[in-house]
């Protein structure tokens, strides 16, 4: 099962490639042999052009699996699917663990210089540093959050 949690700050250099977490890198590592051990291709794409999702290939297979389930005249299925594409692409990491954020994505979240690598169970989100700390303040944690959390029983 795949774990990955906690932020680990990065920076995407000039020529857009960002340089995997050591703690992310292993973990994603560790998933990619339990999944026959070849080397581990990710999905990489955004739901909003706000942030972006690295997706490991076998989560992001199973998301489409799911989706298949639904008919193709689903808007919510149509408007996924064209978003994630619009942003996505397969993604491999280099020998030294980064990997090319493309250039439509990363004018759209503006993944540039420092950004937030943070885990999301079984999905990496990336933020502009900057923009996820304005986030933060601006979409704190609320009441109504805490009552959803709490049925739960978080």
């Amino acid at each position: 099962m795949l774990r990955l949690r906690g932020n680990s700050p990065a920076t995407v250099d000039e020529k857009g490639r960002l340089k995997l977490p050591s703690s992310f890198k292993a973990e994603l590592e560790s998933f990619a042999q339990g999944e026959g051990g070849e080397a581990l291709r990710h999905y990489l794409t955004s739901l909003d052009g706000r942030s972006a999702r690295l997706y490991p290939m076998p989560v992001w297979e199973a998301i489409e699996a799911r989706l298949a389930a639904l008919p193709s005249t689903s808007p919510a299925k149509r408007k996924f699917l064209e978003t994630t594409a619009y942003f996505g692409s397969e993604v491999e990491p280099d020998a030294q663990g980064r990997f090319v954020i493309p250039p439509i994505l990363r004018e759209a979240a503006q993944l540039t210089g420092e950004v937030a690598v943070l885990g999301q169970m079984d999905h990496l989100a990336l933020w502009n540093k900057a923009g996820f700390e304005r986030r933060l303040a601006g979409e704190p944690l609320g009441a109504d959050d805490l009552a959803q959390l709490a049925d739960l029983g978080i």
